[in-house]
């Protein structure tokens, strides 16, 4: 723990200051402080943290990559010191930017069509939101809340369950025309499975074979790709067979657009979706706090 006698909040501002002004002297008049207490204040700063943030060797001030990296952290602790000082002075009314990270099928069939409902709660909420199914960190992104699903690695996030969902094998009408209908698990091998791209995707589907013995298929195709709305997107084109989460293709098999397939052999494992955040409990931004709060009662996988 920080000793009281330390402002770090005060040693941020002034570091940041410095990279934003260009130079110790610049950042010195903005302060309306000496150059010299400036420099002090930044080498008792590297002192404290052990690491060289700024390259004194050029005439030009160049961040190391510890201080980028300071910098950026930099940013996000003094703008949510700031929400903070304006939530406090404003009865902690929900207010300010809020950025949102979220995997790409969560986002354009479930996001999108909340955002004007929860904008409409929270008029004094500006929501920045990103659709990716990367994983993210997210202070380095400076986000706020992301959605992920599948299982989570741990980490020093904050996780809120929205739900699950099961799994489920799909293809269109037309891929099925042209190359027929699986109806064992070994017709697999004749089919294109469609893979996805990203490190964290398992390494082959499970199922359970006539005995109930669990076993893992290799995917065999001439595809992969890195967002789930992509991979049902081709799939629909008729490109081959999918693995994908029940909600997210529900629709589609009520249109009849997609077809579950192998239905006895799925072993019923489901996709859990998380938003996962920075902090916990009361020390929680009100912004984070009514959104996250908002998708619990929102969301139904």
């Amino acid at each position: 723990m920080a000793r009281p006698d330390i402002n770090r909040s005060g040693e941020v501002e002034v570091f940041v200051r410095v990279v934003e002004a260009g130079s110790f002297s610049a950042a010195a008049r903005a302060l309306r402080m000496t150059p010299s207490a400036v420099s002090k204040l930044i080498a008792r700063l590297e002192a404290r943290l052990g690491a060289r943030l700024i390259s004194r060797s050029t005439r030009k001030l160049q961040l190391t990559p510890e201080g980028a990296a300071f910098h950026d952290s930099g940013l996000r602790i003094l703008a949510d010191l700031d929400a903070a000082e304006r939530e406090a002075a404003a009865g902690a009314a929900p207010r300010g930017r809020l950025r949102v990270n979220s995997y790409v099928p969560f986002g354009q069939h479930r996001l999108m069509e909340l955002l004007p409902r929860f904008l409409e709660r929270y008029p004094e909420i500006f929501v920045e939101a990103v659709l990716t199914d990367s994983v993210i960190d997210l202070l380095e992104e400076r986000a706020d809340v992301a959605i992920r699903a599948g299982p989570l690695r741990e980490s020093r996030l904050v996780a809120r369950k929205l739900g699950q969902s099961r799994m489920v094998l799909v293809a269109s009408p037309a891929y099925l025309a042209a190359r027929g209908r699986p109806r064992a698990l070994s017709d697999l091998a004749r089919h294109n499975m469609l893979a996805f791209g990203f490190a964290r995707h398992i390494e082959g589907w499970p199922f359970v074979d006539a005995t109930g013995k669990s076993i893992i298929m290799p995917i065999v195709g001439n595809m992969s790709l890195t967002d789930g709305e992509a991979m049902r997107r081709t799939t629909l084109a008729g490109a081959g067979i999918a693995r994908l989460a029940r909600w997210h293709v529900e629709p589609d098999i009520a249109a009849g657009l997609l077809v579950p397939l192998l239905e006895e052999f799925n072993p019923g494992d489901e996709e859990p979706t998380h938003a996962v955040y920075v902090g916990q409990g009361k020390h929680l931004p009100a912004r984070v706090r009514a959104f996250l709060d908002f998708l619990a009662e929102s969301v139904r996988l």
